[in-house]
């Protein structure tokens, strides 16, 4: 089972990244789930979420402790108490960021891969929301799950118009990452 994190702040879509990402499990023929975790519910206070994914039936219900994977929807959340915490060594951290990964890693003292999804979704959607962004990047790192997949749970969601710029939306931030960078690290914890 692979386990992930996904944190950010209110209206940045952190809970539906959750949703999105469970349901492209179901679409690769795997077991997925995701759920909340709010602090104040109001727009710009910090919010996590997590994320499982198997083979098998998942039946553990506890918030997740020690992720395989973080994916920071907010790079200024990198600095906040606990955000890192439990990340399983040789695990990814995917940070919402014009700035190179290494400038943040370096400041973090970890290994940190950057995709600047706010300002692409911005172009593409109209919109400076991070969260497809920044699943198609993770995809294209761990090769957890196909592309088509998420075009898929997002096709569950939007059509037309939205449907389209989502889709060229994933595939422009898929192509920015290094693919498969974080394969071995997906296979080594259990996907």
């Amino acid at each position: 089972m692979i386990e992930i994190r996904i944190h950010g702040r209110g209206g940045q879509g952190n809970v539906v990244a959750a949703y999105l990402l469970a349901t492209t499990a179901f679409e690769d023929g795997r077991y997925g789930q995701a759920f909340p975790n709010f602090g104040a519910e109001r727009r710009g206070a910090p919010v996590t979420a997590f994320v499982r994914i198997s083979g098998q039936p998942i039946r553990r219900r506890c918030q997740v402790i020690e992720p395989a994977f973080l994916i920071i929807q907010d790079e200024a959340l990198l600095h906040v108490e606990g955000v890192l915490d439990g990340l399983q060594p040789g695990g990814g951290i995917l940070v919402n960021s014009s700035r190179p990964g290494e400038e943040i890693g370096g400041l973090i003292g970890r290994e940190v891969m950057a995709l600047p999804a706010s300002p692409l979704a911005s172009r593409i959607l109209g919109r400076p929301v991070p969260n497809t962004a920044l699943l198609a990047a993770f995809l294209a790192l761990t090769e957890l799950l196909p592309i088509d997949a998420l075009v898929r749970a997002l096709a569950g969601r939007f059509r037309g118009k939205v449907l389209d710029a989502n889709s060229r939306l994933i595939e422009e931030a898929a192509g920015m990452v290094p693919v498969g960078q974080w394969k071995e690290a997906s296979s080594e914890t259990g996907a």
